[in-house]
């Protein structure tokens, strides 16, 4: 089997008008101080870099309205109850999400990062490379390190000072912290939205070995307004994003491309769109009071920023299109399988005794299976008996909301081939003998050539679509050659 993919003939697919992303900045200032939930840890490798753990708001304004979530089923229910309930909730997931609700909140919401610095660094050295990683559904910050390990102790780790990786505001210690104010609809666009928010407003001008807050401060409003247009200063960004991090990562870079250099995508949810999303009113309309809020927010206007919020929200539409609600099967198993997800165990031990029988995690790296036990899960006190037990940072109903969310893959799917040529793109994708694809056979050959020039791609033998928790060390050997041919070259390739 070939280890990449030609370019297919040529192909196409409905025309669709993707939607306005609300537009991007912080929530009003001050704000509270949440404390970090887990305590300060040491990373599992051995490398010459520094772990903190920082948190920070995300986007202000909130594409999607919050609902409240569907209450668990008892603990003593059977298993025909807990399946009966959860296809109680699959359907009323669906109901939300074309709801004719008003849409869009001003909640206020957190997301947390990893940061892995280089020791030693004094803050010139703005030609080496940034890395951000963005997790896929399900899985915490974490999940990346025993890729870091051997990326870390490579020869590419001689041009990245600094590591970043990603939590999305339902997602470990970030769900966590936004507990209850995580509510039963969500929209990727957001996820997509926070990261720009990161990179824009709160990513430190340089990478210094010196401490950062825990709490990470706003920029100058000057050195945000500069990054809106402009690229980095002191910094050279490659992103990573893998599944619905692929995605997402790949619509900040569509919104605001001069922020990166280079995207690596591992089989991100990009999938080709079966019929239109929108009309093209309502993206117009997003599309111009998107102006008139970014005009306020600089100070050009007279108009009140909370007009134009209210504005804005009112823009979003009240009723979804029928092509967002309509799902297939395989992603509705996807929604039935978070649900029904076992979510709480005596001990750490007792967990990794059970999980790793099971053929969907037994097939993981055992490294993967312990750092996603370690730092996905955290001690708590089973309400019924009093006994302490262990329990997922984020519950199966957060990850059913997540991937009860259809159109912003058709959407990026649709725009990646205006994708700027200067980001040189990287598709990481599965190897293994019948491993599943977005769409009928013949659609990972096809999604991997939407934006031709500046891009490659390679299938991971022996991976399936969970390249990053099967094959962490395939995955960092390719990371680390393509570092080395793009960022190690002579500088005429930076």
């Amino acid at each position: 089997m070939s280890t990449t993919y030609p370019p297919p003939p040529p192909f196409t697919w409905p025309q669709i008008t993707p939607r306005q992303l609300l537009p991007v900045f912080p929530p009003p200032e001050p704000l509270p101080a949440p404390p970090l939930p887990s305590p300060p840890r040491k990373p599992m490798f051995n490398a010459p870099y520094t772990l903190s753990t920082h948190i920070f708001p995300a986007a202000h304004l909130r594409t999607t309205n919050f609902v409240s979530v569907t209450p668990p089923p008892p603990s003593n229910a059977t298993k025909e109850e807990r399946r009966a309930r959860a296809e109680q909730t699959i359907q009323r997931l669906k109901d939300v999400r074309g709801s004719i609700e008003p849409r869009g909140s001003r909640q206020v919401l957190w997301n947390c990062a990893n940061r892995y610095m280089k020791q030693g660094l004094d803050g010139t050295r703005a030609e080496c490379v940034t890395l951000f990683f963005a997790h896929a559904n399900g899985f915490p910050k974490e999940i990346w390190e025993p890729t870091l390990q051997y990326l870390l102790c490579s020869p590419a780790a001689s041009v990245i000072d600094e590591v970043w990786t990603w939590e999305s505001v339902q997602h470990g210690d970030a769900c966590l912290i936004n507990g209850d104010k995580i509510g039963a609809v969500f929209d990727w666009t957001d996820n997509a939205r926070d990261i720009l928010n990161f990179l824009i407003y709160y990513l430190p001008s340089v990478a210094s070995s010196a401490p950062l807050p825990t709490h990470l401060a706003r920029l100058p409003p000057d050195e945000s307004e500069y990054r809106k247009s402009n690229p980095f200063r002191n910094r050279t960004l490659l992103a990573i994003g893998h599944s619905y991090g692929g995605c997402t990562s790949a619509l900040a870079a569509l919104t605001h491309p001069k922020l990166f250099s280079s995207l690596v995508l591992i089989d991100p949810v990009i999938v080709k769109p079966a019929g239109p999303l929108i009309d093209k009113t309502e993206h117009d309309n997003r599309l111009a009071l998107g102006l008139v809020l970014g005009a306020i927010l600089r100070g050009d206007t007279c108009d009140t920023r909370e007009d134009a919020e209210r504005r804005m929200l009112a823009s979003i539409p009240r009723r979804q299109n029928q092509a967002w609600n309509t799902r297939s099967e395989a992603a509705d198993r996807l929604v039935l399988g978070a649900l029904l997800r076992r979510e709480t165990w005596s001990s750490r031990e007792e967990a990794l005794q059970i999980l790793r029988q099971s053929p969907f995690f037994g097939a993981w790296d055992p490294a993967v299976l312990r750092i996603y036990l370690e730092c996905g899960t955290y001690d708590t006190i089973d309400p019924t008996s009093g006994k302490p037990i262990i329990r997922l940072k984020m519950p199966g109903m957060q990850e059913a909301v997540v991937f009860n969310e259809t159109h912003t893959e058709c959407e990026v799917y649709h725009r990646l081939p205006t994708l700027d040529e200067k980001i040189e793109l990287r598709w990481v994708v599965p190897g293994k003998p019948g491993a599943g694809e977005f769409g009928p056979p013949g659609a990972t050959r096809e999604r991997v050539w939407l934006r031709p020039k500046n891009a490659s791609n390679i299938r991971i033998p022996n991976a399936g679509h969970l390249i990053a928790q099967e094959a962490p060390q395939a995955l960092a050997r390719d990371i680390q050659e393509f570092m080395e041919r793009r960022y190690m070259a002579p500088r005429a390739h930076l």
